[in-house]
């Protein structure tokens, strides 16, 4: 099967240095992409007022809930296409790709009609504070209106890493990302736009991003290139995707309705109390995507190497991205906890939202060290079952 040169052979080799040097680009764009949120969270709180804050950091964790489903879609699109990869199946890497991508549009669409037409009522239901609510509604249907170029980022990503290639999805997230940071300054300071601001160069940024990954997924040479006109879903394939990727999305969209639970009480304690929540959150999803990156090596790892019959390299895999979670975990998880105060000092924050933001830090800090080990069980798994299954 022809491959590319930034295709990677998963299956042979050290394995440790294989996880690490495809982690670490993949951890870096999540991180980087926290980055940019934080940004949003500082131009917003800087320049539009803690309302504007609190509106913006209240909407986290309704936005993973309706998303997270969808993106467990994308997780079967990445084990289903590094399983044909690993097992030379270019037939099965072509039907793979096209039908990601139509489904990846499809939900795009879905999420953004869900997202628009639900909005108020949802965070109603999250008993959004009255002072934030009118905010809250109007950035979330701004950022639901360009979940279809989230979603088209997020499948054709996936396809990326499938065959190893993690850093040219960074290089599209950075550039995106320098786009929405000039764009938040120019709609939030330079125009007044408050919140809609924000969601506005958010939707823009993620555009950029989508297009750019599509676009090398056309120029692609060999089974990964995408043809537009052969867009269309594959039986066999879709439904290996659905079997894989809805279990997943599932347990995502479960650990998301506790935040959202989570979430409603803290809105009852008023827009202080939320702004400094969404500091600490924000501080706490970077240990979270740096462990999850090797979560994502395992995906991968296990399913390029049981489409190759390598089944004897699995417990390496295994063994690997645990021991990397773990040590990320407990050197990350715990600097939070330590040095929650002074990291703190660079999120937008009053006197009084300053209190909550630090105990959050300390108190999430622990339980993230311990779950460490656990985050790579399921994909592990995930990665597992799938590819030993293709009758599915």
């Amino acid at each position: 099967m022809a491959t590319t040169s930034r295709s990677a052979d998963l299956t042979s080799g050290p394995m440790l240095q294989k996880i690490i040097l495809f982690s670490v680009p993949l951890a870096a764009s999540s991180i980087l992409q926290l980055l940019f949120n934080a940004a949003d969270v500082v131009v917003v709180g800087r320049f539009a007022g803690s309302t504007a804050l609190a509106a913006v950091g209240s909407n986290g964790a309704l936005i993973n809930l309706l998303v997270n489903l969808f993106v467990g879609l994308s997780l079967g699109a990445n084990v289903v296409a590094a399983r044909c990869f690993g097992a030379r199946d270019e037939k099965g890497v072509q039907d793979t790709v096209h039908t990601a991508v139509a489904l990846g549009l499809v939900s795009g669409v879905l999420l953004a009609v869900v997202g628009f037409c639900t909005a108020r009522g949802l965070l109603e239901l999250m008993s959004c504070p009255e002072d934030v609510i009118s905010l809250s509604t109007l950035y979330l249907k701004i950022y639901f209106i360009g979940m279809p170029m989230t979603m088209l980022y997020n499948f054709s990503s996936a396809l990326l890493r499938a065959v190893g290639d993690t850093k040219r999805p960074l290089y599209c997230l950075a550039a995106a990302g320098v786009i929405n940071v000039v764009l938040n300054l120019v709609f939030v300071i330079g125009f007044s736009m408050s919140v809609a601001g924000v969601a506005l160069a958010t939707i823009i940024s993620q555009t950029v991003s989508a297009l750019l990954v599509t676009g090398m997924l056309i120029r692609e040479e060999g089974a990964l290139r995408l043809d537009l006109r052969r867009l269309a879903f594959h039986a066999g394939t879709l439904k290996q995707i659905l079997l894989i990727g809805l279990p997943a999305g599932l347990q995502s969209t479960v650990f998301s309705l506790s935040n959202v639970v989570i979430q409603s009480a803290i809105n009852s304690f008023g827009s202080t109390v939320v702004a400094g929540s969404s500091a600490s959150a924000n501080l706490e999803g970077f240990v979270y995507t740096a462990m999850n990156a090797f979560a994502q090596a395992a995906v991968t790892f296990t399913s390029q190497n049981i489409g190759a019959r390598k089944y004897h390299n699995l417990d390496r895999v295994i063994r690997n991205c645990l021991l990397c979670v773990v040590v990320t975990g407990l050197v990350l998880g715990g600097g939070a906890a330590l040095a929650g105060n002074q990291l703190l000092r660079f999120t937008p924050r009053t006197p009084r939202s300053l209190l909550p933001a630090s105990s959050g830090c300390g108190s999430s800090a622990a339980p993230i060290c311990c779950a460490a080990s656990w985050t790579c069980w399921p994909a592990a798994c995930a990665g597992w079952v799938t590819a030993c299954c293709p009758w599915w």
